[in-house]
């Protein structure tokens, strides 16, 4: 069965079918087409094209098709729309009146009308899941929040930190990854149902009234723009990469900690697997895949931004292109989502081996500041901390082993109480500041992060 085909006297051929159909990847959905046709059929009794017994026809039609639907038949049409006309068709006496359900409509408008519910609906579970690995990641922050070890740039030790400010700053991103995706929803919930193939609807339908009962939260107000723009899917892909993105340097953090070479965290076994030749071995798949599948989801977008850039505006063809991208985008967060939750949930943290890491270069800074407080300018403190480190490094011993004596050649500002500078946990209390590592700084962005959730 083809939904077209009047004015044509040759049969399309097969490979023409085989390009053309949609049905492989649409049919999941299949209960928003039928959704939206018992929406559309109770307007079209409004306006007049149904009679009330014709409504009521369709509407125990359509419970029929569901219900055969969630068997999952062989379904062998151009695309889920024809497949869902068809069974109507089939499922009433006169097949007559099941050819009065698409008038005025065209797949273009249905389509994207069906998208855009199904997507609004799968981004509830998606934004849940975010919202567990979030709640994840703040219990184990609340878990280690005097647990010290340095903090790196440039992959070098830099400042001795506590490593819930690193849970926490996965938080926020993903926090902010939230806040995109349900801006996403909420640009998904337009209505599109009335534009037609390109230029509106003739028979006087309530938009408003379709929009409220299919649960839209808007009407698209120019019917060309509402079948033929699919910046509501871009951003949608957009944020899905950024969260992957997020999520692939979560993955990379956690691989490397878990690393002999650093030993901070140990991945649990449920979240590892074991090499065919090694016997010793316990890699940390979970991550490593979560890590991949971020250049899937950045892969998505950059196919639907190709898709769509050089376009003429209204429908083409070329936009049933949208659809695979966003389902394998939806389909990988669901993967990657509760798997690392799992692996947060279940992370274990060696205290020992991140303080064995902490080494005195880590206070170079601390030196500085304790110059500054005694009037220093900053930088040039920074240059006689430089010529300190210079002095320790020369005769082999840290700088907390320098004498007062040997400090005082670079300033006699120098005294006893520099003696405080090698204390790394009263370097992290004095970073006291909104968003730093002190405890108290600590236990303030826990509430933030709990009063978000």
């Amino acid at each position: 069965m083809k939904l077209w085909g009047g004015r044509f006297e040759k049969s399309t051929a097969p490979e023409m079918d085989a390009l053309g159909s949609s049905i492989g990847f649409d049919r999941r959905l299949a209960f928003e087409d039928v959704r939206i046709n018992r929406a559309y059929s109770r307007e079209l009794r409004a306006v007049g094209v149904l009679t009330d017994a014709e409504l009521a026809t369709i509407l125990e039609g359509l419970d029929r098709v569901e219900a055969e639907l969630r068997t999952h038949p062989p379904l062998e049409d151009e695309d889920i729309h024809t497949a869902v006309e068809r069974m109507l068709a089939a499922s009433i006496d006169d097949p007559e009146i099941a050819s009065k359900v698409p008038t005025g409509r065209s797949r273009n408008d249905l389509s994207v009308t069906e998208l855009r519910l199904y997507l609004a609906s799968a981004l509830d579970s998606t934004l849940e899941a975010v919202t567990q690995l979030e709640k994840a990641l703040v219990e184990a922050a609340s878990r280690c929040r005097d647990a010290l070890l340095p903090g790196y740039t440039h992959l070098r030790r830099g400042q001795p930190v506590v490593f819930a400010q690193y849970l926490l700053a996965y938080f926020w991103a993903l926090d902010r990854d939230r806040d995109r995706l349900r801006a996403a929803r909420g640009r998904a919930l337009g209505l599109a149902l009335g534009a037609g193939a390109l230029a509106g609807n003739p028979f006087g339908i309530d938009r408003g009234r379709l929009a409220e009962e299919l649960g839209f939260e808007s009407v698209l107000p120019n019917s060309i723009d509402a079948i033929s723009s699919r910046d509501h899917l871009l951003e949608l892909l957009s944020a899905a990469a950024i969260l992957g993105t997020n999520l692939s340097r979560m993955s990379e953090d956690l691989i490397l900690w878990s690393s002999a070479e650093y030993g901070f965290v140990v991945i649990d076994e449920a979240y590892a697997t074991g090499s065919s030749l090694m016997p010793q071995k316990r890699n940390p798949d979970s991550l490593e895949l979560i890590r991949g599948k971020s250049g899937r989801l950045a892969g998505n977008l950059v196919s639907l931004l190709t898709t769509v850039k050089g376009l003429p505006t209204g429908y083409q063809r070329d936009l049933q292109e949208d659809k695979e991208p966003v389902f394998d985008t939806l389909d990988t967060l669901h993967l990657v989502l509760p798997v690392m939750e799992g692996v947060i949930r279940t992370l274990e943290i060696d205290r020992d081996q991140m303080s064995r890491a902490l080494s005195p270069d880590l206070l170079a800074t601390d030196l500085a500041e304790y110059l500054v407080r005694k009037g220093v300018a900053f930088r040039n403190a920074h240059g006689i901390v430089g010529q300190v480190l210079r002095k320790a490094s020369e005769k082999g011993v840290a700088p907390g082993e320098l004498t007062v004596s040997e400090l005082r050649e670079f300033s006699p500002l120098f005294d006893d109480g520099v003696a405080e500078v090698w204390d790394y946990q009263k370097s992290v209390e004095r970073r006291d500041s909104e968003g730093g590592v002190s405890l108290r700084a600590i236990d303030e962005q826990i509430q933030k992060a709990a009063q978000r959730l």
